[in-house]
């Protein structure tokens, strides 16, 4: 069986029962398990790693506990609207210039302990909605730090997912409270568009394990 580890904050976290690997929380991680055990059978374990609140640095305090122990074959990382949020409340954020540094120094290093691991990125988003929307001008640096996520995705030959066009055009067409009612945190709608962007991935995979 390979293994898939989710590996976030609370957009990933979502509520589950962090002492019982059987709890998904009411996320994308939730909708992805039934989606990938209903597709295929006693193939995958699958096990969410998010811890609301972290921030880039949080990620690779606990990278050895939560993930190199674990040896996943898949590794999908969404991260970094902490980065953002935590400076505006609380003066506590990451910086951009150290988001990437210690965001490369966790891909390599887990690239180097787990040789044969797939690692993927979710593009970190933001949206418009009642715990952003007052200081829009400051949310809107996570679309930069998105930018360099997938920059990263691209020195390393990873696989980048992008989510915040998907979440941004859903929002429009079904309005926020569908999506992402606070901005942030998604609601069933916005898990549901996180959750296909996942699957496109892995069909694609599927289809190669095939050839």
């Amino acid at each position: 069986m390979k293994k898939i580890i989710f590996y976030g904050d609370s957009i990933t976290d979502m509520g589950r029962n962090r002492e019982d690997d059987n709890s998904f929380g009411v996320g994308y991680p939730s909708i992805v398990v039934k989606r990938v055990y209903e597709e295929c059978p006693s193939k995958y374990i699958i096990l969410n790693r998010g811890i609301s609140g972290d921030r880039i640095v949080d990620l690779y305090a606990r990278i050895k506990k939560d993930v190199w122990n674990e040896n996943p074959d898949y590794l999908f990382i969404l991260i970094g609207v902490n980065d953002v949020w935590h400076e505006i409340g609380a003066k506590n954020g990451v910086d951009i210039k150290r988001f990437e540094k210690v965001y490369r120094m966790l891909v390599e290093d887990t690239l180097n302990v787990l040789r044969n691991v797939k690692i993927v990125l979710f593009e970190p988003y933001v949206l418009k909605g009642t715990a952003t929307i007052d200081e829009w001008d400051k949310f809107i640096e996570v679309k930069e730090y998105a930018k360099v996520v997938k920059k990263i995705a691209t020195d390393y030959n990873l696989s980048f997912i992008p989510l915040q066009e998907r979440l941004e055009i859903a929002s429009m067409e079904k309005g926020f409270e569908e999506v992402a009612r606070d901005g942030v945190h998604p609601d069933f709608g916005g898990a549901r568009i996180i959750a296909d962007a996942f699957m496109v991935y892995f069909y694609k995979e599927i289809e190669k394990s095939r050839k």
